[in-house]
């Protein structure tokens, strides 16, 4: 299994494979090969930065010779005007890397300004927002980490580090009860360590969740503030509980009065629009 170091930096393959091909004859045609210059990250609207570091390996990757100083570091509320950070090398290299750069910084603002919007509705409270699955193909260590940087949690990262039972699987296994016995069977049989979450529809199926045990996380799908505040207290602490389906910035907060442990929102990184921000010589 590849490591999250291995996956961003095949990412940064990809996107200079597509964006690069055989070269940048623009500044290859218009920029002397000995030029040297700066160019500054500039905000252009209010949010939080996140990508920052990831800047620096894409600047790396493109010449190591880049010299970045960084004035603004990853969480940071920033305003439009604000200078994130200026990077100094061959100029050819900070045009070749600017696009790769600003889209990878700008999506991962985004999520990490969507976070914070929605890890603030729930000030004062001990609930969590999670992220979820519904990421960008290939882009999800960058996403997840975005959403870290936001003040939110992460959720499993992918099918490999945790069993998360949902309605699909429970149909096709005959029912919660098999399905959580196989998922049980195969960690003990193939040695896996993983916490076992389990979706329920309803009520009754809490309380059969509860009969057979073993598992570390119900999530209440589609339920109601009203029915999750019931939920949440028919599990009495026995369990981490998670609401899901269904929630928005503008009801938010009611779920997070019912006691809930964390939310899970795909809006975090389904369908978010980047920070707005410009990398530019000076």
């Amino acid at each position: 299994m590849k490591t999250k170091e291995e996956l961003i930096d095949d990412l940064l393959e990809l996107a200079f494979a597509e964006d690069l091909g055989d070269g940048d004859h623009t500044t290859l045609s218009t920029i002397p090969a000995d030029a040297m210059g700066r160019s500054r990250l500039i905000i252009k609207e209010e949010g939080i930065l996140a990508g920052v570091e990831i800047a620096r390996k894409v600047l790396n990757k493109v010449n190591p010779s880049i010299r970045m100083e960084v004035f603004i570091k990853d969480g940071s509320h920033v305003h439009p005007g604000d200078i994130a950070f200026v990077a100094e090398g061959p100029v050819r290299s900070l045009l070749i890397a600017e696009r790769t750069m600003l889209n990878i910084m700008q999506r991962m603002s985004g999520v990490a300004t969507m976070t914070n919007r929605y890890q603030e509705e729930l000030k004062g409270l001990h609930t969590r927002v999670l992220d979820t699955r519904k990421t960008t193909p290939g882009m999800r260590m960058l996403e997840k980490d975005a959403v870290a940087i936001g003040g939110g949690k992460n959720h499993r990262i992918g099918l490999f580090d945790m069993i998360l039972i949902k309605d699909n699987h429970e149909d096709f296994a005959g029912g919660i009860e098999k399905a959580i016995e196989r998922a049980r069977e195969y960690c003990r049989e193939n040695g896996k360590d993983l916490k076992i979450e389990v979706e329920v529809r309803s009520l009754d199926d809490i309380r059969r969740v509860l009969e057979i045990g073993g598992v570390d996380r119900i999530m209440f799908d589609n339920f109601s503030p009203e029915l999750t505040k019931e939920a949440v207290k028919m599990v009495g602490g026995k369990m981490e509980t998670e609401s899901s389906g269904g929630i928005t910035l503008e009801n938010l907060r009611a779920y997070g009065e019912t006691g809930v442990d964390f939310i899970s929102v795909g809006a975090l990184t389904h369908s978010v629009k980047g920070l707005d921000m410009s990398f530019k010589a000076f």
